[in-house]
């Protein structure tokens, strides 16, 4: 096509000829638009525009997503209140990836389903933190020399009694492999309408054994940025997020990166009064300053639930209290509420007040970033 315009420009001898010429540029051209037009799916993204339906989500524990009955029960409980537009589904590296380069998107694929058909969307996380030790982190391929085991464990800070794995991310074929699931993840599903983002847990490292040196601490984070950005040239049209907490000497920097990213900014709890979070070079001192440039997330877990802080010397909250810190403190466009037994019946009724019904957004930031191009909330 190019050359064909190109041989246009350049000669001028002969009008009839250039004619033809262009007649038959156009003509290519028009098949090839037709073409290129069937094999987009009905109701994909445009090219260029993110996708964006920021607002209020359910986190479902990993072993619930794949209960027909419990999710009935969810997708109900969805429908009965418009300002849950969806679900974030949790997933382990090795579910999805059961085999070197053999992927398991299935469980995906059938939540996809069920969601569209109720206009609902789906965020798919990737654990690549374990808070015990049933299982690994990784693919079983890379407990081996070739990927340095893939994986370490990690104690809580002043023991050495192993709590949980975390993945060996300063490993550059560790990097690569999970950048892998990433590519073939996007070629199925950044063009559907409804899978709405990729998050990613914490970056606390914990008290890794043995020890991490300096070199693997940097090497860690500098190969999330790279991750991320591989992710984005998988995902253009897609939300990302990851979770970030700790260490605090990190954050600038990695959010730093996030911004070339177009990655937004998460974290894994919404504490009141936690120093930790708090501190002036805190994560959340990050929020505000990225209003309107990044897209903004927070996670609203079991511990939330119970204390405003940390070690449990605070107070117990109440639905709106953790609610409106992180719409009016954080300035989030988004909030994942942790779907459990004891605490779901006082979310929905928190969710089905006028002021979380009054807009798509569940009254949440709905502005589209300036890191994107333009946003699509159809």
């Amino acid at each position: 096509m190019k050359k064909c315009f190109n041989y246009e420009m350049n000669n001028t001898q002969d009008d009839k000829f250039l004619l033809k010429i262009k007649r038959s540029c156009n003509l290519i051209f028009g098949v090839v638009f037709v073409i290129g037009m069937s094999l987009i799916p009905l109701g994909a993204v445009n090219a260029g525009a993110m996708k964006w339906h920021p607002g209020h989500y359910y986190i479902l524990t990993p072993k619930q997503k794949s209960i027909d009955s419990y999710m009935n029960m969810v997708y109900d409980e969805m429908q009965s209140t418009p300002a849950l537009r969806g679900i974030q589904a949790r997933f382990s590296w090795p579910e999805l990836e059961p085999s070197k380069g053999v992927y398991n998107f299935a469980l995906i694929d059938k939540l996809l389903a069920q969601l569209s058909s109720r206009k609902k969307r789906l965020f798919v996380h990737l654990g690549l933190k374990s808070f015990d030790l049933n299982g690994n982190v990784v693919p079983a391929y890379m407990t081996t020399p070739e990927y340095e085991g893939g994986q370490f464990n990690w104690a809580k800070s002043g023991s050495s009694t192993p709590k949980g794995r975390n993945v060996k991310l300063w490993n550059a074929k560790v990097r690569d492999r999970l950048a892998a699931l990433f590519a073939a993840m996007g070629k199925r599903y950044n063009s559907h309408p409804y899978f709405e983002g990729i998050t990613m847990n914490e970056t606390a490292l914990g008290n890794a054994l043995p020890r991490m040196s300096d070199a693997q601490v940097s090497g860690w984070f500098d190969n999330l940025a790279i991750l991320h950005q591989k992710i984005r040239v998988a995902f253009p049209n897609t939300v990302t997020f990851h979770y970030l907490n700790y260490p605090r000497d990190q954050l600038a920097e990695v959010i730093g990166k996030f911004r070339q990213s177009d990655t937004g900014i998460g974290c894994p709890d919404v504490f009141l009064e936690d120093p930790g979070v708090h501190h002036p070079t805190g994560i959340y001192s990050y929020y505000r300053k990225n209003n309107g440039v990044l897209p903004l997330m927070v996670q609203i877990e079991h511990a939330n639930y119970l204390n405003t802080r940390h070690d449990n010397t605070g107070y117990v909250p109440t639905m709106a209290q953790l609610h409106n810190f992180a719409k009016n403190e954080l300035d989030v466009n988004y909030i994942f509420w942790t779907r459990l037994p004891q605490y779901k019946d006082k979310i929905l009724e928190h969710l089905r007040y006028k002021a979380q019904t009054a807009d798509a957004s569940g009254g949440l930031r709905s502005n589209c970033p300036s890191a994107f191009s333009s946003c699509n909330t159809n």
